[in-house]
């Protein structure tokens, strides 16, 4: 059963949303597959992040990602794709970003984008393993 979230946060992600671009998980992909450069972040808590994630992102929880934002991406042009797992968080955190003076974000359009099938859209790099440890 769908979450049900409380009619005052739901105003205030409908508020974000007003100033904030979405994509899809669609979009997303044939972006990645034209080889376009982006920097894909997670916004979910780290125990969300660490039982799976799409490849490439990086992790910036909701509750830290303003904190910890200009260490990880300095630059206030690059282009910043957020997602969690219900599309609410991200728009939060992308109004926030903009606030902050990045401008390029984006966020995922609720409710597409993380699901548990989601990351098999988007293949990990195979690593290479070394029998002799180096």
């Amino acid at each position: 059963m769908a979450t049900q979230h409380p009619p005052r946060f739901l105003k205030i992600v409908d508020d974000a949303k007003t100033r904030v671009r979405e994509t899809t998980v669609d979009e997303v992909k044939a972006r990645l597959d034209r080889g376009e450069k982006f920097t894909l972040v997670d916004v979910r808590e780290e125990s969300e992040f660490a039982k799976d994630h799409l490849p490439g992102a990086i992790h910036l929880g909701k509750g830290v990602i303003e904190r910890d934002i200009e260490a990880r991406v300095p630059e206030l042009n690059t282009e910043l794709v957020l997602y969690c797992g219900g599309g609410f968080r991200s728009a939060l955190a992308a109004d926030n970003l903009q606030k902050m003076g990045y401008k390029n974000v984006i966020c995922r359009r609720s409710p597409d984008f993380f699901s548990v099938s989601t990351p098999s859209l988007f293949p990990a790099p195979k690593k290479q393993f070394s029998r002799s440890g180096v």
